[in-house]
């Protein structure tokens, strides 16, 4: 019987709920939302067993997510286990192409997806993404520029840009000491 393992991480920028299958992580959602993400839903949803405890994909998130957070990692490599439509999963492949620290617009994935004129699919698709930070969809923003619906809340997602062009500045400054 597959199982569905999950707990709560602390970070800077509030409780995550992470949970991970049998196949690889699965949920990393902002816990004090209130999402429709809770453990027994997503048990549902994905059509498993809750289990008390961890598994290899649990504890490896949560040490990536400790690494990502103080700027040691910058490519999450925890096997997923994602379920959405292929347009769906398309975007999200999308989202792990788009470089630490940098941005791009809804019509630009859309673009690099093979999809030009998807934007708001691809808005959709982001918004559907259960896999905040990991699949880093607060690397998208508006045509103007400007930054525009994030799940976790728009202070989430300045935070997290900010966090990673600071750390991507310190990177460059050393490299050039």
């Amino acid at each position: 019987m597959p199982y569905l393992y999950t707990t709560t991480v602390a970070t800077p920028i509030g409780p995550l709920r992470v949970a991970a299958t049998d196949i690889g992580l699965c949920l990393v959602a902002f816990d004090d939302r209130g999402t429709k993400d809770d453990a027994a839903s997503f048990a549902r949803r994905y059509d498993v067993t809750l289990r008390d405890g961890s598994n290899v994909y649990l504890d490896r998130a949560i040490k990536e997510l400790s690494a990502y957070f103080s700027g040691a990692l910058r490519d999450f490599t925890v096997p997923l286990d994602v379920r959405g439509t292929d347009f769906q999963r398309a975007v999200w492949r999308g989202l792990r192409r788009i470089p630490y620290g940098q941005t791009i617009s809804y019509g630009e994935l859309a673009r690099r997806i093979g999809r030009p004129g998807a934007s708001r699919a691809v808005g959709a698709s982001n918004g559907a993404n259960r896999l905040a930070i990991v699949l880093p969809c607060h690397r998208v923003i508006n045509a103007a520029g400007s930054l525009h619906g994030y799940g976790g809340g728009l202070w989430r997602k300045k935070f997290l840009l900010e966090h990673e062009q600071a750390v991507v500045g310190r990177t460059a400054h050393i490299l050039t000491a």
